[in-house]
């Protein structure tokens, strides 16, 4: 764990328009770095081409300004950083901590998709690159907000892609190269990345890397208990009304309304904010529900 003065981030992927999720998971981390006299950066996470949508990366950062929640740095845009993850997975080859892996989804439906061993029909032109996990290994953490964690990584995840077979970087191992290089010592996103911190923290060990604090906060959730998703066509925020947005997370994240009382600039809504902010108030719930939540947010306290 580093000692460094705290640092956090919020790294959406360009999939779509920024939504009230969304916002939780920025005005959350937003929060616990300002409460804690740190850094807070932005990061875009666009490795999967076929998945983004043009112009979404930007009108993200668009409305991330006008909300008032600005990068103390440099935006950083993961498909600038090819290098960094080549020499990373490079690192990893050599030590015979990854392997090349021939096997199709097909050779492993058998298994649930979960990767023991390859089972590969034919060898493949473009291979994936996967972590070599052991059967019987099991990574636990405390996480700052849901407590006690524990995965069966070995048995539950197996050995995991850190490079596709069509090419593109996986998210994890990129995740984990940009964290350390960023000198993040706190993670604050969304519950739904719960069960990826012990593959990251199994990259972390095998890289060489420290390892930061995480903490999760809930996921909102659809009227069918989903969370809400970009691509499942979430309802986007209003970037002319940052007011209420901002106001609907607060609430959302425990926090008394009254305490934004008189903030009729976005400005001095985050300075109220800044200042009224409760970690202990957080929700500890791994997900609440969009709807039922705004019925009792203007009266919470």
């Amino acid at each position: 764990m580093s000692s460094s003065p705290y640092c956090g981030r919020f790294a959406p992927s360009p999939t779509g328009p920024l939504h009230a999720g969304s916002l939780l998971a920025a005005f959350g981390s937003w929060l616990l770095a300002r409460h804690a006299g740190g850094a807070w950066w932005v990061r875009i996470e666009d490795l999967d081409p076929p998945r983004e949508v043009a112009g979404a990366a930007q009108a993200q950062l668009e409305l991330l300004e006008k909300l008032g929640l600005r990068s103390d740095g440099p935006v950083r845009w993961q498909h600038t950083r090819g290098q960094a993850y080549a020499a990373a997975l490079e690192h990893l080859l050599a030590r015979g901590l990854a392997f090349e892996c021939h096997c199709s989804r097909a050779d492993l439906a058998a298994s649930g998709g979960v990767h023991h061993r390859c089972v590969a029909r034919a060898r493949r032109p473009d291979p994936a690159i996967r972590l070599r996990v052991p059967g019987d290994c099991i990574v636990t953490f405390e996480d700052g907000l849901q407590g006690p964690q524990r995965q069966e990584v070995g048995r539950v995840v197996g050995d995991f892609v850190l490079r596709r077979a069509d090419g593109p970087w996986a998210y994890q191992l990129a995740v984990v190269v940009d964290d350390a290089d960023q000198g993040m010592t706190d993670v604050v996103r969304g519950a739904d990345l719960l069960d990826s911190t012990p593959r990251q923290i199994l990259l972390q060990r095998a890289l060489g890397l420290p390892t930061p604090r995480y903490l999760h906060l809930p996921v909102l959730l659809d009227a069918q208990g989903r969370k809400l998703s970009k691509s499942d066509g979430a309802q986007p925020l209003d970037a002319d009304n940052g007011l209420a947005a901002l106001r609907s997370a607060w609430a959302r994240l425990g926090q008394p309304a009254h305490l934004l009382d008189g903030a009729d600039t976005v400005d001095t809504l985050l300075h109220a904010a800044q200042h009224g902010f409760d970690p202990a108030r957080l929700p500890a719930a791994p997900g609440i529900h969009a709807a039922s939540h705004n019925k009792n947010a203007a009266g919470a306290d």
